[in-house]
């Protein structure tokens, strides 16, 4: 077991050692890191009697870790960073992450930690899909992968028909890529007509993006596995913040390593347990980059509930999205993963789906494309009910979406194969208002 010995602390205990590790993180950033010399200057940062004093303490944001690029956060010399990750930069400049040695020691041991959680063992053969270099998801789980003693296979994304080839030769028993691409893989699997009784896959490690129950559903029916959810940011760590167990009713946060609040992200106040807000992170124990009351945007609820599993690390709710996500459409807001719960829900759609929004004049349209699963338009084509049946899954789509998220909603329902295909994150919206 690389649970540790945090896994047998109590709750008091347990806070006492996040306090005990949030004075010390504080003492050292205000000596090294600019930012928060300046930002914490008001701050009685010293005298912290117990960690819900957090509050008092400034936030940190994205645009700061931006506006400081590429190290004005580096809490350590240069020559101690022994690795540097970013994210893709899509949205403005990347947000760096920078690691030592004991940080890197740190994610290995917290990465192991999940995988044990989700019922990974030594041993076991482990196929990471998620894409190395600079995206913290290859390398993150690949290091905590060897830590607990699987045999890693390196195969990094795309490519199916190898991905596949690999799983049958090696006898693959856990998969880790995005949701998007597991249910890529499933496809794939099914057109190929492989005998699933074939492959040794039980335990499935999905994150880098929100997904819904009902993909949850889909994937492991399809390809009769576990499906278990991680969650990460590359300004924090990586993956390996927090897992699911194998109750599958909320993800553990590594509680000994991170300080956890959920917050409105309008008043900036703290919500109580069970109200879904902003997740908000301090890291305690990273040493090159460690930030203060880091605002993630991602939208979940904290849950501290017992879980059944016996862990003492309190839980969040599976994120609905991320904040800067979230879709305005005609004055309501939407999530993606919202219309993709409706899709899902349906048995004849496949997994593949986009979003298309736009503008005509000034009121905005909305556009759902959706797959029609291959068998069932094969069975309406024998009995020559093509149309008709198109026709009623359109409509019954536009009466779900509107019933649900209160949206009229153009639906176009197409062939099996039109829609691009994601190896990595999936590219579900396109925002067409913007451009």
């Amino acid at each position: 077991m690389l649970l540790g010995s945090e896994i047998l602390l109590s709750r008091p205990e347990l806070k006492e050692l996040q306090l005990k590790r949030l004075r010390e993180t504080l003492e050292r950033i205000i000596s090294s890191v600019p930012f928060y010399t300046e930002a914490l200057a008001a701050t009685a940062r010293r005298d912290l009697k117990s960690s819900e004093q957090i509050t008092d303490l400034p936030f940190t944001t994205k645009s700061d870790l931006r506006n400081n690029y590429p190290l004005g956060f580096l809490a350590v010399k240069q020559n101690e960073v022994l690795r540097i990750h970013a994210s893709s930069g899509t949205r403005g400049k990347p947000t760096i992450a920078a690691y030592t040695d004991g940080d890197l020691r740190i994610w290995a041991e917290l990465c192991a930690r999940s995988l044990e959680t989700a019922g990974v063992r030594p041993g076991d053969v482990l196929q990471n899909c998620y894409g190395y270099g600079l995206f913290t998801g290859g390398l993150g789980l690949h290091q905590g992968a060897e830590a607990l003693g699987a045999t890693v296979i390196p195969s990094s994304s795309g490519r199916s028909q190898h991905q596949l080839m690999l799983m049958q030769d090696f006898q693959t028993r856990v998969l880790c890529c995005t949701p998007s691409y597991a249910l890529t893989l499933a496809l794939f699997i099914e057109e190929k007509k492989v005998d699933r009784a074939k492959l040794k896959l039980e335990i499935g490690i999905f994150g880098a993006e929100p997904w819904s129950q009902e993909c949850r559903e889909q994937i492991e029916q399809r390809l009769r596995i576990k499906a278990f959810d991680i969650y990460g940011l590359s300004e924090i760590m990586g993956p390996g913040v927090a897992i699911e167990c194998r109750e599958q009713n909320g993800l553990h946060i590594w509680e000994d390593h991170f300080f956890v609040e959920v917050i409105d992200p309008k008043t900036e106040l703290p919500l109580p347990d069970g109200t879904p807000g902003e997740l908000v992170i301090t890291t305690l124990t990273k040493r090159a980059m460690p930030l203060l009351r880091y605002r993630t945007g991602d939208s979940c609820a904290l849950m501290s509930d017992p879980c059944k599993c016996g862990s003492p690390f309190r839980r969040i709710t599976r994120l609905s999205g991320r904040f800067d996500d979230m879709l305005i459409i005609r004055g309501i807001n939407v999530y993606p993963s919202e219309i993709e719960s409706i899709i899902y829900s349906l048995p004849a759609l496949g997994s593949e789906y986009q979003i298309v929004i736009d503008r005509v004049q000034t009121l905005d349209s909305l556009t759902v494309r959706a797959e029609i699963r291959s068998e069932f338009e094969e069975q309406w084509q024998k009995t020559h009910s093509d149309a008709t049946e198109r026709r009623l899954l359109q409509e019954e789509l536009e009466d779900l979406l509107q019933q649900r998220l209160g949206l009229s909603a153009n639906v176009e329902i197409v062939q099996q194969n039109l829609i691009p295909r994601s190896e990595g994150k999936a590219v579900r919206v396109l925002d067409m208002r913007a451009l």
